[in-house]
């Protein structure tokens, strides 16, 4: 894609525009970068697919501004996020005006990555109506629900939900985070601010087993989260603090419970 030092890391798979879309029972070993990646898809299956690919920026499946999929049977093992739901970026999204919606993950196992589910923070052209089940994460993530945007991406978040899920090792349990800018925080300046709209976000029925953190929600005073319902939520061992919200309303708790509070140095996870 470029000559010398310059040279970009393709995707591995890359649909663009495609519809009726199938992929189905095949294994995928090292990408250079995005394994699977859907962009401005509709209406597709992916299944029955063992994906492990552990060098840089190595996201198991990625759907932007892609709708009406299902991904399910399938085992992840990544060097980045699992499966990653997006919607474009900044100006370029908001011409597009595409959003990613209708997405169901299920039975699913993500051995290691950085996230069960990640949200973003490419979401300028919003995503809704998202629903992960009865998936596991035997081994360890850094986040298992995990939302990110910034004060550039515009866009919406609405009715993601994840729920009947079994993990072992994790940073976050939940996490959503509207301050994602990496290194160009400080390499480019923000020349328009468009906070996103975050509402109606749900976890239910998940059990882990040692985490820093349950949830560590973190609104825009700009734009406060509205509505998220977190419920039947087990951690056995938790090590850096249980709770944290800021600039959120309408937040519902039920059953959020541990075990022991084992306060403990955070090191990165071990991959």
């Amino acid at each position: 894609m470029a000559e010398g030092e310059n040279h970009l890391r393709p995707h591995l798979i890359h649909l663009n525009r495609c519809e009726n879309v199938q992929l189905d029972g095949f294994k995928i070993r090292e990408s250079p970068f995005w394994t699977i990646h859907l962009y401005m898809c509709k209406n597709g299956r992916v299944s029955n697919l063992d994906v492990y690919a552990h060098g840089h920026n190595n996201d198991g499946v990625d759907l932007e501004m892609t709708q009406n999929f299902v991904i399910e049977d399938c085992v992840f093992d990544q060097g980045d996020d699992a499966v990653v739901i997006k919607a474009g970026r900044n100006q370029d999204a908001w011409r597009l005006a595409t959003p990613t919606q209708n997405i169901v993950i299920r039975n699913c196992v993500i051995k290691k990555g950085h996230c069960l589910l990640g949200i973003g923070s490419e979401i300028s052209g919003g995503i809704r109506n998202v629903y992960m089940h009865d998936c596991e994460s035997p081994d360890e993530v850094i986040r298992l629900f995990y939302m990110k945007t910034n004060i550039r991406r515009g866009g919406f978040l609405e009715n993601i939900s994840m729920e009947n899920v079994k993990a072992n090792r994790m940073r976050r349990a939940c996490e959503i985070d509207t301050d994602v800018l990496y290194l160009w925080k400080d390499i480019v300046p923000t020349y328009e601010e468009r906070p996103t709209r975050i509402s109606n976000i749900s976890m239910r029925n998940i059990e882990c087993e040692q985490a820093n953190a349950i949830y560590d929600i973190k609104g825009s005073a700009l734009l406060p989260i509205d509505t998220v319902r977190l419920e039947n939520i087990h951690v056995k061992e938790v090590n850096e603090f249980i709770n944290n919200q800021t600039n959120v309303k309408n937040l519902s708790t039920n059953n959020i419970t541990y075990d022991k509070f084992v306060k403990k140095e955070i090191k990165p996870l071990g991959w």
